[in-house]
C-alpha cells in the first residue's frame, strides 16, 4: 500500500498551505469577528484561480483534475488557516461534482466552468428543511410543473453561501403520492430566479464569514430544463452527494483540530510555571501525545475513503467513519488546545477558542455524529447478512 503522495498531490497540499498561510490566516480572526465579505469572496475567486473550485471535475468544464485525495489534503490545509473559505470551497466542489454526474452536457458547461473559474463565487446545496434535517427524505419543499416551468413552492435553512451562491442544487418533491424517500427530484436553481428569496442570516457560534441563510421559495419559477437527473429520482442523488461531502468535511476538521493542537503545543513550549516550561509536564504531554495520535488515525481514515471514492469503489462507509472520527477528535483536541492555554485559552487574544467554535458545527452538518453511527452499523450488519 503506497501511503506517500504524488507528486502532484503534494504540490497541491503546499500550494495550499502557502496560499492559507499567506492570505487566509492573516484575516481569519478579523472575519470572525466583523463582516467583512468583499475580503472573503475576494479570497475566494483567488482560490477559485488557484484551480481549488474544481479538484475532482474534468479539465473540459474548468476543473483541476486532481481527484479526491488532493480536495481532501487541500481541504485540511484551507481549513487549519480558515474554516469558513473551507467550507464555502468543500461544498462548491461537491456542487460542481454533482452536477458533473448527474447533468446534461448542457448543465454542465452552463455551470461548472462559472464556479471553476469564481465567475460564481460559490454553488450552494438547498436541502436541509426546518423539519427534515438528518431526515432528508421528510421534505415538504414542492415542484410543479407548468407549462416549460417548473414551480417550486417551500423553504430551506442553514443554506451555506446563500448570499452570493451563483447556482443551487435544490432537492423537491415532485410526486407528493410517492412513499417517502420517492418522489423527489434535483433542480438547478440560479441566484436571482424569479421567486427565490434569500432570507435572514443565521448568527452562528462558530465559522462566522461563511454565510448561512435560510431558503424561500414563492412560486419559484425555473425551466423545465432546470430538471437534474432523473424524475423523482432526487433522494438517491442526495444520499450519494452527502457521502461525498463527508470527506470534505472531516478534512476540514482535520484542519482545525490540526491548527489548535499545533497552536496549543507551540504555547506550552513558551509557558512556564512551577519554574519550568508546561510542555515538561505529563498531564501536558499525554494531551499532545493523544492529540496527534487522534489526528494521524483521522487523516487516514480520509485517506483511505478518498481513495476509495477516487478509485471507483464505495466509499460511503468509510467516508462516513472519517468523517465522524476526525470530527470528533477534531472537537475533543480543540477543546485541550483551550485546556493547555488555560485562562487565555478562554480569551479572544488567542486562535483556540475560535477553533473551538469553528470545530463544534462539524460533528453537526453533513450528517450528524449520530447519523453517521447509524450509517456506519447499517452498512456493517448489512455485511454479516450477506455473508
Amino acid at each position: 500500500m503506497q501511503l506517500d503522495l504524488t507528486a502532484e498531490q503534494k504540490l497541491i497540499q503546499d500550494t495550499a498551505r502557502n496560499f492559507a498561510k499567506a492570505e487566509l490566516e492573516p484575516l481569519a480572526a478579523k472575519l470572525d469577528r466583523e463582516d467583512d465579505r468583499p475580503a472573503f469572496l475576494a479570497n475566494l475567486k483567488k482560490l477559485a484561480e488557484l484551480g481549488f473550485m474544481g479538484l475532482n471535475v474534468k479539465s473540459a468544464y474548468g476543473g483541476s483534475e486532481a481527484g479526491v485525495i488532493a480536495f481532501s489534503v487541500a481541504m485540511v490545509e484551507i481549513a487549519r488557516a480558515c474554516a469558513s473559505t473551507a467550507v464555502t470551497v468543500s461544498v462548491s466542489n461537491m456542487v460542481c461534482e454533482v452536477i458533473q454526474a448527474l447533468g446534461t452536457e448542457e448543465q454542465k458547461q452552463a455551470y461548472i466552468p462559472r464556479i471553476c473559474s469564481g465567475e460564481y463565487a460559490a454553488g450552494a446545496f438547498g436541502l436541509t428543511e426546518t423539519g427534515a434535517g438528518s431526515d432528508p427524505a421528510g421534505m415538504t419543499t414542492s415542484a410543479v410543473l407548468d407549462g416549460n416551468h417548473w414551480v417550486l413552492n417551500g423553504a430551506k435553512i442553514f443554506i451555506t453561501s446563500a448570499p452570493y451562491a451563483g447556482v443551487f442544487v435544490v432537492w423537491a418533491v415532485t410526486d407528493k403520492s410517492a412513499p417517502k424517500g420517492k418522489g423527489i427530484s434535483c433542480f438547478l436553481v440560479e441566484q436571482g430566479a424569479p421567486g427565490l428569496v434569500i432570507g435572514k442570516q443565521e448568527e452562528k457560534t462558530g465559522q462566522h464569514a461563511s454565510a448561512t441563510n435560510e431558503l424561500i421559495f414563492d412560486n419559484c419559477r425555473v425551466p423545465k430544463s432546470a430538471l437534474m437527473g432523473k424524475l423523482n429520482d432526487g433522494f438517491r442523488i442526495a444520499v450519494g452527494e452527502l457521502a461525498g461531502g463527508r470527506i470534505g468535511i472531516g478534512s476540514l476538521g482535520l484542519g482545525v483540530g490540526l491548527a489548535a493542537l499545533d497552536f496549543a503545543t507551540k504555547y506550552a513550549t513558551d509557558r512556564a510555571q512551577f519554574g519550568q516550561k508546561i510542555s515538561n509536564f505529563q498531564a501536558i504531554q499525554w494531551m499532545i501525545a493523544d492529540g496527534y495520535t487522534e489526528l494521524e488515525a483521522a487523516r487516514l481514515l480520509l485517506l483511505n475513503a478518498a481513495f476509495r471514492k477516487e478509485n471507483g469503489r464505495t466509499f460511503a462507509k468509510e467516508a462516513s467513519m472519517a468523517k465522524l472520527f476526525a470530527t470528533e477528535a477534531a472537537n475533543k483536541v480543540c477543546y485541550q488546545a483551550v485546556q493547555m492555554l488555560g485562562g487565555y485559552g478562554y480569551t479572544r487574544d488567542f486562535p483556540v477558542e475560535r477553533y473551538a467554535r469553528d470545530a463544534r458545527i462539524t460533528a453537526i452538518y453533513e450528517g450528524t455524529s449520530e447519523i453517521q453511527r447509524l450509517i456506519i452499523s447499517r452498512e456493517i450488519l448489512r455485511e454479516f447478512a450477506a455473508s
